[in-house]
């Protein structure tokens, strides 16, 4: 098996992902393409985690800005990043990928707790790993629960797969047709910029720790095992050299 360039990755998905083409929900489709982009990187040997996003069902925000208290909101959207694994979880075991999901919040009967050494060991057995219910704290965003998760887990570079964008622009390319791609990025140039890739505390934590962070579109068939191998995809931030 060839060299890849990385060990361990972390694979933060939005909850857009997974609704596809639909306007709410998960799209089948979306979720088994997902899944056999996960499965074909791991017979790479590279150990996956996942943190999932939930905001195809549910947003904290929104619902806080139609007077719902906040806390409460954000508890709401952490089940639904839970709905979002448990559908990933089925379409991985049906193509035969061996994987394991684990809540910050308990929840017994469908998901592990979170356990850090647990979570590594089945890394270390090849198994994909579901982060599901961010960090099991309100106010606290899906993003940062990626970069939280990459941390204690030492992956090697977080990935942050995109819907419908390849990359980090200066501005909206899907509003804005003369919109520049960044190839390369420092974390405090994204910062300072005000850059739609993360939220501040997850990009933050990335550049206290020198994590890198790989921003592409999910969609490209092979974006993740082309990553894998080292070839230039997306846009990559990471510290000056």
């Amino acid at each position: 098996m060839p060299e890849t360039k990385y060990r361990r990755v972390m694979l933060k998905i939005s909850g857009e992902s997974l609704k596809g083409d639909t306007p709410f929900g998960i799209d089948p489709t979306a979720v088994n393409y997902l899944a056999s982009q996960i499965g074909e990187a791991a017979k790479l040997g590279v150990e996956i985690a996942v943190v999932m996003g939930g905001g195809n069902i549910w947003r904290g925000e929104a619902a806080e800005s139609r007077g719902m208290d906040r806390a409460t909101a954000d508890y709401a959207g952490m089940l639904a990043t839970m709905i979002n694994a448990l559908a990933l979880q089925d379409s991985l075991e049906q193509q035969g990928v061996d994987v394991r999901t684990q809540s910050a919040l308990q929840m017994q009967a469908v998901a592990e707790p979170y356990i850090r050494r647990r979570a590594i060991r089945h890394l270390e057995k090849q198994r994909v790993v579901l982060f599901a219910a961010g960090t099991g704290n309100p106010y606290m965003t899906t993003d940062t629960a990626s970069a939280l998760r990459a941390l204690e887990i030492s992956a090697d570079v977080l990935l942050m797969a995109k819907n419908n964008v390849d990359g980090v622009y200066d501005s909206d390319p899907n509003t804005n047709p003369d919109a520049i791609r960044f190839g390369t990025l420092d974390y405090m140039d994204a910062l300072n910029k005000r850059l739609a890739v993360m939220d501040s505390t997850a990009l933050s934590l990335c550049m206290d720790n020198k994590l890198p962070i790989v921003v592409f579109n999910v969609f490209e068939p092979g974006t993740i095992g082309n990553i894998l191998n080292g070839q230039t995809v997306g846009t990559l931030i990471s510290g000056r050299d």
